[in-house]
């Protein structure tokens, strides 16, 4: 797969939370710190995100260097297709120190799980609670409403309408339900005409915690920088036999 000449490889599936049954779910501070800093990035480093489709799983590399507390991270706009699309150079081969780094770091996160040392640490994290949610979190937000939950999945999804691709997770939402990434003015008026007030507190959720993100950075790009994202989303939410749903039919 090509890429920009230089990048490193950050593995979202790989840099997760190993004692979970949920794909890709955030990691601990300490497993973070150690797989950044095996892929040898630094505090004083600003950091550009991108993805092959232009922007999904960026997003949530974004979000979770913002959790940890980095706040000197980026998206690139458009990601590598419109890299490509504007004449840029791509490699179409990792180079060795790319390779040798993504495999450090996935040691590194195996290490600390495992229970073992790891070093050196480059990257010293600084948890930002109030950035991510847990099921408990959203159960009591649904009786006191004190937060908007914007849901990011399709509509048919949203609605119930259309069976979850993964086995075992009901149909059905959470809350609430809006759409980006587009220009600041465009996104104002989607978040408007689905009476989303910037004014309020806002949690974001989707399928497994991705798509989340991208609504958290919109809402960024409109100057609100205090969004949670539920990180089990709708597969842990789903998955539960005990947790209430909502279709088009309730």
């Amino acid at each position: 797969v090509a890429h920009i000449p230089g990048a490193l490889l950050f593995d979202l599936d790989g840099i997760a939370d190993r004692t979970i049954n949920l794909p890709h779910m955030l990691p601990s501070e300490e497993a973070f710190g150690a797989a950044v800093s095996a892929l040898g990035i630094e505090n004083k480093d600003g950091v550009v995100v991108y993805d092959g489709k232009g922007l999904f799983s960026a997003a949530r590399v974004w979000w979770m260097f913002r959790v940890f507390g980095h706040d000197r991270v980026w998206v690139l706009d458009g990601g590598l297709p419109k890299w490509r699309a504007s004449g840029y150079d791509v490699e179409s081969s990792a180079s060795s120190d790319a390779i040798l780094k993504a495999s450090a770091a996935t040691e590194a996160i195996e290490k600390v799980y495992q229970g073992q040392s790891v070093g050196p640490i480059k990257f010293q994290t600084k948890f930002q609670p109030d950035l991510v949610w847990t099921l408990d979190q959203v159960k009591k937000n649904i009786d006191e409403r004190t937060y908007q939950h914007i849901d990011a999945r399709s509509k048919a999804r949203f609605d119930g309408l259309t069976p979850e691709p993964r086995k075992g997770i009901k149909s059905g939402h959470l809350l609430d339900s809006s759409q980006a990434l587009l220009s600041a003015d465009e996104l104002k008026k989607r978040f408007d005409q689905d009476g989303i007030s910037l004014d309020q507190p806002v949690v974001t959720s989707c399928g497994t915690g991705v798509t989340a993100c991208i609504l958290a950075l919109g809402l960024r790009r409109l100057g609100k920088t205090d969004v949670a994202v539920y990180d089990g989303s709708w597969t842990e939410w789903g998955a539960h036999a005990d947790t209430p749903v909502a279709t088009s039919a309730t």
